[in-house]
C-alpha cells in the first residue's frame, strides 16, 4: 500500500433528542457540562500525537451526536490543537455534522470562522409528516432554509436524506430528491432506512406498528436514487454516497473505505492505525464521564486497544473497499485472496467487474452488496 493517510475523528455525543432510528453512542444534551469533555478531547489528542508521530492530517471530522451543538469556540480550539500537533496536508478537509435546527446565521458563520469548510447537514426528509415520523425537530421549511444558508457560508455542502421510509412512494421520493438538488449541494448521502437493534424503531417493528417497504421495493428506491443523481451530474462513488466530481468526495470517509489510518477521540470513537498484522483497532470509553475519567487517570480515553489479525484486516479491507465505485486495488489486498472461481461466477452474473488492477461491484451488485461481500469472505457461492 502507498504512503498512508491519517485522519482525526472527533465524536461529540450530545443531541437535543435521540432519533428513534439511531444506534450511535449519543446522550441527551440537556443539563450537560461540556467543557470537561472538551478538555479531555484536547488531552487525548496529545496522547495520540505521541503514538502517530508527526504526520499531517488529511481530514478532521466532527461527528456525533450533534457537533453543531458545540460552541464555535470549542470547535476552533480542537482545530487549532490538531494543527499544532499534526498540521494539515495541502488538500485537507474539515467537516462538521449539523442539524437544521442549529442553523442560526451567527452559529453557521462562526463555525466557518472557526475553520469548518465542509458542512454535512442532516436534512433526512423534506416533508413534515416524514420528519415527525423520524423523530426530527425541524420542519421541511427549516431544513430548506438551513441548507440555503449553509450554501452561502461554507465552501462545500453535503446533505443527508433517508429513503425507504414507512408509507413512502417512489413518486414522493423523486419529488424530495429533485427539491434537494435545487439546494445545489456538492455531495448527497441518501441512506436506506434500516432497523437497528436496540432502537425505538426496532421496538415499533417488533410490535408491528412500523412496517418498511420490502426488499424489492427498497431496490426500486435505490435504482431511482442512482438514476436521478447520476442524471444531475453526481458520481455514485460509494453505495450510498454521491459527489459532484471527485474533488467533492468525502475525504474522511475515503479513509475508512480504503483502509487508511484514523484516530478516534471522544466518547465511543473508533480508530485504526497501522497495516497488515500490525493494524491497531481502538475504541474509546462510551460514557462521557468514563471517557473524561480515563483521560485524567491514564492520559487517554481508550477502552479497547486490539491488534487485528491479518484475517480481520483482510475482511475489513474487502467489506469497506468493495462498496466503492472505483472498486478495490488488487495489489493492495492483504491476506488470502478472494476465491477466483467465485469472483468469476459473480462477474458472469453481472454482479461484479474486474480489470487487471481492480475488482468492484456493478450497479446490480450494489443492490446486494452486503450479501455478495459476506459470501465471498466466507468462501460461499
Amino acid at each position: 500500500m502507498s504512503q498512508r493517510q491519517l485522519g482525526l475523528y472527533v465524536h461529540w455525543p450530545f443531541c437535543a433528542a435521540i432519533c428513534p432510528y439511531c444506534d450511535f453512542n449519543v446522550y441527551k444534551a440537556r443539563g450537560q457540562e461540556t467543557e470537561p469533555l472538551l478538555e479531555a478531547i484536547l488531552a487525548d489528542m496529545t496522547y495520540w500525537r505521541d503514538q502517530t508521530g508527526k504526520r499531517p492530517l488529511t481530514s478532521l471530522f466532527f461527528g456525533g451526536g450533534t457537533p453543531s451543538l458545540m460552541a464555535p469556540d470549542q470547535v476552533r480550539r480542537i482545530i487549532e490543537q490538531a494543527d499544532r500537533l499534526w498540521g494539515f496536508e495541502d488538500s485537507f478537509e474539515i467537516s462538521l455534522e449539523a442539524n437544521p435546527t442549529d442553523a442560526e446565521a451567527a452559529r453557521f458563520q462562526d463555525l466557518r470562522n472557526a475553520g469548518v469548510e465542509r458542512l454535512s447537514l442532516g436534512l433526512q426528509a423534506l416533508d413534515d409528516a416524514s420528519l415527525k415520523q423520524l423523530g426530527r425537530f425541524h420542519s421541511a421549511q427549516e431544513g430548506l432554509s438551513a441548507a440555503r444558508l449553509a450554501r452561502t457560508i461554507f465552501p462545500r455542502l453535503s446533505i443527508d436524506l433517508i429513503h425507504t421510509r414507512q408509507g413512502q412512494t417512489l413518486e414522493t421520493w423523486q419529488q424530495e430528491l429533485e427539491l434537494a438538488l435545487t439546494l445545489q449541494p456538492d455531495h448527497v448521502s441518501p441512506y436506506q432506512l434500516t432497523i437497528e437493534e436496540g432502537t425505538a424503531f426496532a421496538k415499533a417493528a417488533s410490535r408491528g406498528t412500523l412496517c418498511l417497504p420490502d426488499n424489492d421495493q427498497a431496490a426500486d428506491f435505490f435504482t431511482l436514487t442512482q438514476t436521478l443523481l447520476e442524471g444531475a451530474g453526481f458520481d455514485a462513488y460509494e453505495v450510498s454516497n454521491h459527489a459532484k466530481g471527485s474533488n467533492n468526495r468525502s475525504r474522511h470517509n475515503l479513509l475508512y473505505w480504503t483502509s487508511q489510518d484514523w484516530i478516534g477521540v471522544g466518547p465511543g470513537a473508533h480508530g485504526r492505525l497501522g497495516w497488515g498484522g500490525a493494524r491497531r483497532a481502538t475504541k474509546a470509553h462510551l460514557r462521557p464521564k468514563a471517557y473524561c475519567d480515563s483521560v485524567t487517570q491514564s492520559g487517554n480515553g481508550i477502552l479497547e486497544d486490539d491488534s487485528l489479525t491479518l484475517d480481520a484486516v483482510r475482511d475489513e479491507f474487502w467489506l469497506m473497499g468493495l462498496r466503492m465505485l472505483d472498486g478495490v486495488a488488487l495489489y493492495d489486498a492483504p491476506g488470502v485472496p478472494l476465491p477466483e472461481d467465485q469472483i468469476q461466477a459473480r462477474i458472469g452474473q453481472g454482479l461484479m467487474w474486474q480489470s487487471p488492477t481492480h475488482l468492484g461491484l456493478t450497479a446490480a451488485g450494489c443492490l446486494v452488496a452486503d450479501t455478495i461481500i459476506g459470501n465471498l469472505l466466507a468462501g460461499e457461492r
